[in-house]
């Protein structure tokens, strides 16, 4: 696939994503929620968890953001429903690895649909916009309840 075809492939999942996010909405039995905030795009969420053990049985998320930041978020939660917290921690990694990895750099085949989101690497400015969705996870995952931001807190 050419670098302009996968472009193309990237804008058409992303403005899909964003008009229609999948699991958007409240988890009425959720178990475990964080709240991810990125302040300089105004990119606001609420990720909620039902844990069954280890696993993740159920994931939604609601709030507001940009088209990337929507995406991902949408994206996330499909790719994470079912994965044990090992594997999510693995899949948070790879996808952290992708996005902040030097422009042109070839995604790890196991992020598999996600790799579309390789291309954000080329736009230093719109990691933290595809990675808001992914912190909240870890936060929720790790912390929950808890508040995560994309900025120090001492920068403000």
């Amino acid at each position: 696939m050419s670098s302009s075809d996968l472009r193309d492939l990237y804008q058409e999942v992303i403005l899909d994503h964003n008009k229609r996010p999948r699991n958007f909405g409240a988890l009425e039995d959720a178990n475990r929620k964080a709240v991810g905030h990125n302040p300089l795009c105004g990119d606001k969420l609420t990720l909620y968890l039902r844990m069954e053990g280890e696993r993740v049985a159920a994931v939604s998320f609601e709030g507001s953001g940009c088209a990337i930041s929507k995406a991902s978020a949408s994206m996330m939660t499909d790719s994470v429903k079912g994965r044990t917290i090992a594997e999510v921690d693995a899949l948070f990694r790879g996808f952290h690895e992708m996005v902040t990895a030097s422009p042109g750099a070839a995604p790890d085949a196991r992020l598999g649909k996600l790799a579309v989101f390789a291309g954000v690497a080329d736009y230093p400015t719109r990691v933290k916009c595809a990675s808001l969705a992914w912190h909240t996870l870890e936060a929720a995952l790790h912390h929950p309840d808890s508040v995560v931001t994309t900025e120090d807190e001492t920068e403000k």
